[in-house]
C-alpha cells in the first residue's frame, strides 16, 4: 500500500483520480434516475430502457474515431475539463425535458451529445496519465485509474439506488450534474505544465506542425493504420474484444439465470454486483502491488483462464446450490481474477504507443470492445430463447478458457514485457 501512497502523492494524479471517482458515482445516480424514469412513464418496458441504452452506445462508433484524432491535437487537460463541464450543464437540463414534455426527442438528443463528449474525455483520460506519472509508475498509476469504476461499482449502484428511491428521479440527474462539476474543477486545478505532446505551433517543430495541419480523415486513417500496424496494440485489442464478448455473452443470460436460480428480482443481483466489485477493487490493488514481476501478457492469458473457469464454477454451482452466501464468495473471487486484464492491457497500451497517437488508440480500442460486447450480447440474447441459460453460460466459460490456454502455449515467442520495460518498436 505505501507504493500506492507515493503514487497518489503525486498531486495532479491525485486530482484526477479524485475526480473520477465523484464523477462515476455520479454516472451511477443518473443511470438509476433513468430507470426510475422509464419505470414510472413505462413500467417493466424493455424497450423504452434499449431506446434510451442505443444513445449511449451510438457515440462509440460515430463520435470515437473523432474523438481520438482531436484529443491528439488538443491539449489533454483543457480537454478532460471543457468535457466535464459541458456535460454538466446537458445533464442538468434533463430534468426539465424529462418531466414536463411527452416528447422525448429532446432527451435522446442531450443524451446523445453527453455521451458524445464522453467520447473525448475516455480517451484523454487515458491519454494523460503517462503525462502526469514517472514510467515506473504507469502500471501503479493504471491499477488506481482503474479502481475508480471499482469503487464506483461497489458503492455507486447501492447508494444511487437509494437516493433515488428517497429523493426521486430529479435528484440522480442533479447531482450528477454536481459530480461532473466537481471533477470539472479538480481536472482544472491540475497544473498545466505537464509533458504533453499539446504545444502550441510556437514551440512546436516542423512536423508537430505537419500533423496539425492534416485533415481529420487523412489523421483517422493513420490512426487505424498505427492501430493494425502495431503488433502489440493489434493483439492486445483482439484480447479485449474477447474479455468484451465473453461480458456481452454473459450480460443479459447472467441476469435472468440470477434472478430464476436465486428467486430475486433486484436484491440479490446488486449484492452480487457489489462483491464483484469488491473482488474487482482486491484484484487491482495485488496486481498494481505485484504486477511488475510478471509478464503482461502471461498475466494476461493466465487470468483469462482462470476467469472462465470461475464462470463455469459459479454457473454449475449457483444451478445446484442456490444460495446467495457462495454466489457471493463465487463472484468475488471471480471479481479478483478478472481484474488484470484490463490493467496490463492498458499498461501495453502506454508502453508501446507513440504519445502523439494515444488518443487514436484508445479511441480504437474503445470501438473494439463495444462492438464485441454488443455483437455478442445480441447473440446470447438470440441463443438463450432456444437453450438454457446454464449451458450458455458454460459454453462461455470453456470459449474464454480455451482461448487464454491456446494463446498461453503458441504465443511463447511473443517479445514480452517483462519487468514492465518495453524499448522496442515494432
Amino acid at each position: 500500500m505505501s507504493h500506492f501512497r507515493e503514487v497518489l502523492k503525486n498531486r495532479n494524479f491525485f486530482l484526477l483520480w479524485l475526480g473520477q471517482i465523484i464523477s462515476q458515482l455520479g454516472d451511477r445516480l443518473d443511470q438509476m434516475a433513468l430507470i426510475a424514469f422509464v419505470y414510472l412513464r413505462a413500467p417493466g418496458s424493455t424497450i423504452g430502457i434499449a431506446k434510451i441504452l442505443s444513445f449511449t452506445i451510438i457515440p462509440v462508433f460515430l463520435i470515437g474515431p473523432i474523438a481520438g484524432v482531436y484529443v491528439d491535437r488538443w491539449d489533454r487537460r483543457k480537454t478532460l475539463y471543457a468535457c466535464d463541464f459541458l456535460r454538466a450543464v446537458l445533464v442538468f437540463t434533463i430534468p426539465f425535458f424529462l418531466f414536463y414534455s411527452k416528447n422525448l426527442t429532446f432527451i435522446y438528443v442531450i443524451i446523445f451529445l453527453t455521451f458524445s463528449i464522453g467520447r473525448f474525455f475516455v480517451p484523454a483520460k487515458l491519454a494523460i496519465v503517462p503525462d502526469l506519472v514517472e514510467k515506473k509508475d504507469l502500471l501503479l498509476a493504471n491499477s488506481l485509474v482503474n479502481t475508480t469504476g471499482m469503487i464506483a461499482a461497489i458503492a455507486g449502484f447501492g447508494i444511487s439506488g437509494v437516493i433515488v428511491e428517497w429523493l426521486g428521479a430529479k435528484s440522480g440527474f442533479y447531482l450528477d450534474a454536481l459530480s461532473f462539476l466537481v471533477s470539472g474543477t479538480l481536472i482544472f486545478s491540475i497544473s498545466n505544465k505537464l509533458k504533453s505532446f499539446s504545444l502550441s505551433r510556437k514551440q512546436a517543430g516542423p512536423g508537430i506542425v505537419e500533423v496539425i495541419r492534416k485533415s481529420v480523415l487523412e489523421e483517422i486513417k493513420e490512426g487505424v493504420l498505427y492501430f493494425i500496424k502495431k503488433k502489440d496494440i493489434r493483439f492486445t485489442a483482439w484480447i479485449m474484444f474477447i474479455l468484451w464478448a465473453a461480458l456481452g455473452s454473459a450480460y443479459v443470460v447472467i441476469i435472468v439465470f440470477v434472478q430464476k436460480t436465486l428467486h430475486s428480482a433486484t436484491k440479490d443481483l446488486g449484492l452480487l454486483i457489489m462483491f464483484l466489485g469488491v473482488g474487482l477493487f482486491v484484484g487491482s490493488l495485488i496486481y498494481g502491488r505485484f504486477g511488475q514481476r510478471i509478464s503482461h501478457y502471461k498475466i494476461i492469458f493466465s487470468a483469462l483462464i482462470l476467469s472462465g473457469v470461475m464462470l463455469i464454477i459459479f454457473s454449475l454451482t449457483i444451478e445446484y446450490h442456490p444460495y446467495l452466501i457462495v454466489a457471493c464468495a463465487l463472484t468475488f473471487i471471480l471479481g479478483i481474477v478478472i481484474s488484470p486484464v484490463m490493467i496490463a492491457s492498458n499498461t501495453i497500451i502506454h508502453k508501446v504507443s507513440d504519445n502523439a497517437m494515444m488518443g487514436k488508440v484508445f479511441s480504437s480500442l474503445e470501438i473494439v470492445v463495444h462492438l464485441g460486447f454488443l455483437l455478442f450480447m445480441f447473440i446470447s440474447s438470440f441463443l438463450a430463447e432456444r437453450f438454457s441459460h446454464l449451458l450458455i453460460l458454460v459454453i462461455v466459460g470453456c470459449a474464454v478458457s480455451l482461448l487464454g490456454a491456446v494463446n498461453l502455449i503458441i504465443n511463447r515467442r511473443i517479445p514480452w514485457l517483462d519487468q514492465g520495460l518495453l524499448s522496442r518498436k515494432i
